[in-house]
């Protein structure tokens, strides 16, 4: 039914028109994201098990090569696997999240060449393989503060600002490049080896009191992601967890801007995807 509304709808609105058709296609946004939930596991052999294996996997290797070979120390009175852990959860949301934004367009291809829709829908439906798999990977962590016997900080209530920080991030970054991603098929190689190499810029296996007082540590700061999994980490580990808040300023900012800059852009570009898939 979902499906039928939609094709009522034409292209080339006004801008009002635009957000009011995306209001009226929320059930169509329901329907693109149980199927990507569907995709996401309907044809591997352990399922939503993968989602737990992952983060448990990579938890292990990243304690191993920075706590025992590195010889790295987690700050003072945080346990390195639930430090490694903390940034991780966070880290996944964003890398999760980024990824599927920015091939949204491509994997919805005969959707795009068929059928007129406001396509934002496809991005924002992408976001919910991600927040699945940061809801797993959040409850490990809940686990492991049990085994650890570290109760959770009272901070966790700011939790949800870190997580929409998260998405702002991930939505601005992944907007502009599935507009990439349409034009140019190369960037699609390119987005797994950002992701992988972001994951070591990022201080997800190390605490950023590594570079306190360093003389680029407000260069280090401009990194929008270095606030969120901080500040991420501060919310459940409390003040022993080294967190800068000025390192949210260049998160809200940059983020923003960069978020303004894709949806003006994707706008732009969204009805020429056709004549590029």
């Amino acid at each position: 039914m979902a499906t039928q509304h939609s094709i009522t709808i034409k292209a080339g609105g006004s801008e009002k028109d635009y957000w009011k058709e995306l209001w009226l296609n929320k059930q169509l946004l329901w329907i693109l994201s149980k199927r990507d939930l569907s995709v996401r596991y309907k044809q591997t052999l352990l399922g939503v098990a993968w989602s737990v294996l992952r983060p448990l996997m990579t938890m292990s290797v990243m304690v191993f090569v920075y706590s025992y070979v590195a010889k790295l120390k987690a700050d003072p009175g945080i346990p390195y696997p639930l430090m490694v852990l903390g940034g991780l959860t966070i880290w996944t949301f964003f890398a999760n999240t980024f990824t599927q934004i920015s091939n949204s367009i491509l994997i919805n291809h005969n959707l795009v060449s068929k059928v007129y829709f406001p396509r934002l829908l496809m991005p924002l439906s992408s976001v919910a393989v991600g927040f699945v798999d940061f809801l797993i990977t959040f409850g490990i962590y809940l686990v492991v503060t049990v085994i650890f016997q570290t109760p959770i900080s009272w901070q966790i209530v700011f939790l949800p600002c870190f997580i929409f920080l998260t998405f702002i991030t991930s939505m601005g970054f992944g907007l502009f490049f599935a507009v990439l991603n349409v034009r140019f098929r190369d960037i699609g190689q390119l987005i797994p080896f950002m992701v992988q190499v972001g994951m070591y810029v990022c201080p997800v296996a190390y605490p950023s009191s590594l570079v306190k007082g360093t003389w680029y540590e407000k260069y280090y700061n401009l990194n929008p992601l270095v606030g969120i999994i901080d500040g991420f980490r501060w919310c459940l580990l409390g003040s022993k967890s080294y967190f800068n808040p000025q390192s949210l300023y260049s998160t809200v900012i940059t983020s923003s801007i960069i978020l303004v800059i894709s949806l003006i852009y994707f706008r732009k570009k969204e009805n020429t995807f056709v004549d590029h898939i």
